[in-house]
């Protein structure tokens, strides 16, 4: 198990990164003296204090007031214990009693309700000041009764982590903490709340693997340092960039990374999005944009679907809804531009929305519009899918990523979903690439768009016909693939105008 990042010595303040001299406490941007400690912060239920202006760690009560202007902590669970903890390790009632004094804080971890942009909800902060922000069995217990509150109250969690992992000297009973918030974060899912996590720095550990990588949605600020490995415990030599907000992005485990600033605006929006109480009803079909004539012809419609100036997801989101925000990465590995997700307000409901892009669409594509669905799905929250891609991609990458696994996960998370899910084709429709995130019964269409089993180049050269236009035009009229043809064909309900 990763060890608290950095580690504190024992008997002393825990030590930031780069270390100051041994048996300091951490000091704050801008730095105190050596060897003096802050003053406690304050605990009571008025407004948490000012965060810093931009120091580089924020304390568990800054961090909640980037957030909301109220708190009101939770009752703390009591639990008798012995004074050097269930290890009986040497020196350790000494360094919870001087986090305690150094912090203000009773455990690493404080636990409350706030207002969040309108939006209530319940709160668990870190505290990175005791003991490196360490999961202790006392941390387990009050994370526990939080979530329980958010349970009983049918509220949201959002958890403002920053910690280095599970607290050594409590051993495994530490590190079984981790069931214990897994458990509890499964609850809430289970009983159709949302939950979001912020990511301070350092968020690695036990703590990045259940209360963070675990969220619904993931935001992250700027630089902070993000993985299951701590800086101490990582192999030599490695890439310190490989273990940051930003890399944790560009690999598809962060939804986005957020400037402290635009913080409160950011996270509020996803709250509120993700709180809308479902109606049951579909989503409205948008409107087409661009060209409104049919295509006369097979050809017709492929050159349209293929022209470079037609309105594409953007153009129609946009139009869509008054609000939105992004559901970024499919929290395997990757992260595909090609396809957008997220969550919108339309006529005061929010609607969750996958929309390809005009490329071919990336394993990572799929597995995150499947990740939409679901999350969709749990919250009672409808879903609008746009269509448009020449299809899956098909080089050796996208292969050795799971391409069909990837496409066979979407197609069940479309047909196991229990909310509606409205389609627009809007472009290009290739192949099973495109029919993936199609919904059965509820598809329609553009008059710039077509759908084909195969695009017409590709049908031409596996029916071993001679080369050259005339045979693809020729076999795209055989193919049906106009939008008339494919409402012909019961493929679509019908064709949209503007």
């Amino acid at each position: 198990m990763p060890e608290p990042d950095p580690e504190p010595s024992h008997g002393s303040c825990p030590e930031p990164d780069p270390e100051p001299s041994h048996g300091s406490c951490p000091e704050p941007d801008p730095e105190p003296s050596h060897g003096s400690c802050p003053e406690p912060s304050h605990r009571s239920n008025r407004p948490p204090a000012s965060p810093a202006p931009s120091g580089p760690r924020l304390t568990a009560r800054q961090a909640i007031a980037l957030l909301a202007a109220d708190f009101t902590e939770l009752p703390t669970p009591q639990a008798e214990s012995p004074a050097d903890g269930p290890l009986d390790w040497q020196g350790y009632g000494v360094s919870v009693a001087r986090a305690v004094e150094y912090t203000g804080e009773q455990e690493s971890v404080v636990c409350g309700r706030s207002v969040i942009g309108g939006i209530p909800a319940v709160v668990i902060s870190f505290e990175f000041g005791f003991l490196g922000g360490s999961l202790g069995t006392r941390t387990g217990a009050l994370i526990e009764a939080a979530h329980g509150y958010a349970r009983a109250h049918r509220l949201p969690v959002v958890s403002l982590i920053a910690t280095g992992g599970s607290r050594m000297q409590e051993g495994m009973l530490a590190l079984t903490q981790l069931q214990r918030v897994a458990r509890e974060s499964a609850l809430t899912a289970a009983a159709g709340l949302p939950q979001l996590a912020v990511l301070r720095d350092p968020t690695t550990g036990g703590g990045w693997a259940t209360l963070g990588a675990g969220a619904d949605m993931i935001v992250a600020l700027p630089g902070a340092q993000v993985g299951f490995a701590g800086s101490r415990v990582r192999p030599a030599g490695a890439d310190p960039a490989a273990y940051t907000a930003e890399a944790q992005f560009a690999s598809g485990h962060v939804d986005a990374v957020v400037r402290a600033e635009d913080l409160r605006a950011d996270v509020s929006l996803r709250l509120r999005l993700l709180t809308s109480a479902g109606s049951g009803l579909r989503a409205p079909v948008p409107p087409a944009q661009g060209d409104m004539r049919l295509p006369e012809s097979g050809w017709d419609a492929v050159e349209a679907a293929r022209a470079p100036r037609r309105p594409r997801a953007e153009a129609y989101v946009d139009a869509y809804f008054t609000e939105r925000t992004t559901v970024s990465g499919d929290r395997c590995g990757g992260r595909d531009p090609g396809m957008l997700c997220g969550f919108g307000l339309r006529d005061g409901r929010t609607i969750a929305y996958a929309a390809q892009r005009g490329t071919a669409t990336r394993p990572s594509g799929y597995r995150t519009a499947a990740r939409l669905i679901r999350l969709a799905d749990r919250l009672g929250l409808p879903v609008l899918t746009l269509v448009d891609t020449p299809g899956a991609a098909n080089d050796a990458a996208a292969e050795a990523a799971g391409a069909a696994s990837a496409i066979a996960e979407l197609f069940v998370a479309v047909a196991m979903a229990r909310v509606p899910v409205t389609t627009l084709l809007i472009g290009e429709g290739g192949s099973g690439g495109a029919l993936a995130l199609a919904a059965p019964g509820n598809t329609w269409a553009t008059p710039s768009s077509y759908f084909s089993v195969i695009a017409p180049e590709l049908a031409t050269a596996i029916l071993k016909r001679p080369a050259g236009p005339d045979h693809v035009r020729a076999t795209a009229d055989e193919l049906r693939l106009r939008p008339q043809d494919l409402m012909d064909l019961g493929v679509v309900r019908g064709v949209v105008g503007g």
